[in-house]
């Protein structure tokens, strides 16, 4: 097993090789429900369980105070951000791995710049203003290296993609039956 950067480079191989032949298996998808809890006072307000491949998670969420919660838990944009970073530093490390590029250290820091006026039905202002991404390597590679990697992270990072990219999304409300 050849493993550089945290990424089993064996499997993803494999997985290269699979779509190459077939590139219909390049579709997956993913999908998370959750319940908002409404009877509750303390705790979080959205819960969801999660399965992957090696178990099941729950994720728990609460709106910050100065959004009517409890601010016991991350927030749903912590959640978004927390998929930004770590998506686009997944997307880095195994462009780096597959390229022979060796990180000894590496830190993804995201901040987002918003305006809660929207949010609040006050103004038709944007919500979200900016969103910053910093990844810190440690590495011998040229600096030359670096920022190739950092635009084919950009380039293919699915999280990044949903934040530049008009993508279709359908909202519905439905009844309990």
């Amino acid at each position: 097993m050849v493993v550089i950067n945290r990424v089993d480079l064996d499997k993803l191989g494999e997985t290269v090789e699979m779509i190459r032949k077939d590139i219909s298996k390049a579709r997956r998808t993913t999908r998370l429900e959750g319940e908002w809890f409404l009877d509750s006072v303390d705790g979080p307000q959205f819960r969801a369980e999660v399965s992957v491949e090696r178990g099941k998670f729950v994720l728990e969420a609460d709106q910050p105070g100065f959004l009517g919660g409890g601010g016991t838990r991350p927030g749903p944009m912590h959640y978004c951000l927390y998929g930004v970073a770590a998506c686009t530093g997944a997307t880095f490390a195994t462009i780096a791995a597959t390229e022979g590029i060796i990180l000894r250290r590496m830190m993804v820091t995201v901040e987002s710049y918003m305006d809660f006026s929207k949010t609040l039905g006050l103004t038709d202002r944007p919500i979200v203003e900016e969103v910053k991404l910093r990844i810190t390597v440690d590495t011998d590679a040229e600096e030359k290296r670096i920022q190739e990697l950092r635009k084919f992270a950009e380039e293919r990072c699915p999280a990044v993609f949903c934040l530049t990219t008009s993508v279709k999304m359908t909202v519905e409300v439905t009844r309990w039956r």
